[in-house]
């Protein structure tokens, strides 16, 4: 029996990257997975359906249980509908990976207004509107009396906790990501929902595409040799934050190969202090000390 059995989720942006490994692995542990995916490019234009399609057609081959799904999560309707096709198929709802995203990279000098609007639109807006239909419909099940054991996974990165030049759209909508899953979690645990968040480092379409990562994500020329890119190695902590059992919850974690990291939010750390207002003079004297 594996790790997911009688499990039934939904992964967004599972048509291709890491979306696509972690339907794999949900469906061969057991799970029964709703791979939803609008098939764009990197950018967001574009429409494949194909993409989800040939996920599905991979888990039944092994004969897992998948069904695609083309719903605009970042819509209300179809977050909504998202949610239902899940219950629709599978009878019940336990996982929602929260994965799908767009890159639109420019230094701030250069980028437009539609390049930071599609970000976080596409990032916020897409892990908000699924989180919501999905807590909608495990509180329901609460107030009828049943017993919910849920696990949202969302998908925050390090160029939103650690920055990176060139993507404050990408990089502040990341971060949002990350503090809407340590609140999500805090609001959702007496519904009995989990929700953690990854900052996965993996080899995919968008890291390619990230100016300075072609090169240093390319899998290693010894076929031998572990690929710490490889976005499969991502897959094993979502399954594992998707588990039943699984205890964590308000967690942001970092991926990469074989190393899982854990991400401590914003601190407090050095203090400077005085019984009574600062002045400017003062502070331009005693402030830069507090960075030594």
């Amino acid at each position: 029996m594996g790790a997911l059995e009688g499990r039934v989720a939904i992964i967004t942006g599972a048509g291709r990257g890491l979306g696509r490994e972690h339907a794999l692995l949900f469906a061969a542990e057991g799970a029964k997975v709703i791979v939803n995916d609008l098939g764009g490019s990197v950018d967001g234009s574009g429409d494949d359906r194909s993409a989800a399609e040939m996920v599905v057609d991979e888990i039944r081959a092994f004969g897992g249980e998948a069904q695609s799904n083309s719903d605009d999560i970042a819509s209300p309707d179809g977050a909504q509908n998202l949610v239902n096709a899940a219950v629709d198929a599978f009878g019940d709802l336990h996982v929602l990976v929260n994965n799908a995203g767009i890159l639109r990279d420019r230094m701030l000098v250069n980028m437009s207004e539609e390049d930071w609007d599609s970000v976080i639109h596409v990032h916020l807006k897409g892990h908000f509107l699924p989180t919501r239909y999905a807590a909608g419909y495990w509180r329901e099940q609460v107030k009828q009396g049943r017993d919910v054991s849920a696990s949202v996974i969302n998908t925050s990165s390090t160029s939103g906790l650690l920055g990176n030049p060139g993507q404050t759209n990408y990089g502040a909508a990341k971060a949002g990501i990350a503090a809407f899953t340590v609140i999500a979690a805090q609001e959702l645990s007496r519904y009995g929902v989990r929700v953690n968040a990854i900052a996965p480092a993996a080899r995919t379409r968008m890291t390619e595409a990230t100016p300075g990562l072609g090169d240093i994500v390319k899998a290693p020329r010894d076929p031998g040799a572990f690929d710490v890119w490889n976005p499969a190695n991502v897959s094993p902590l979502v399954a594992y934050l998707a588990t039943e059992g699984c205890p964590l919850t308000g967690r942001v974690l970092f991926v990469q190969g074989g190393q899982v990291r854990v991400f401590q939010p914003w601190t407090m750390t050095t203090t400077l202090e005085k019984d009574d207002r600062w002045t400017v003079e003062e502070l331009a004297k005693e402030l830069p000390g507090l960075f030594d």
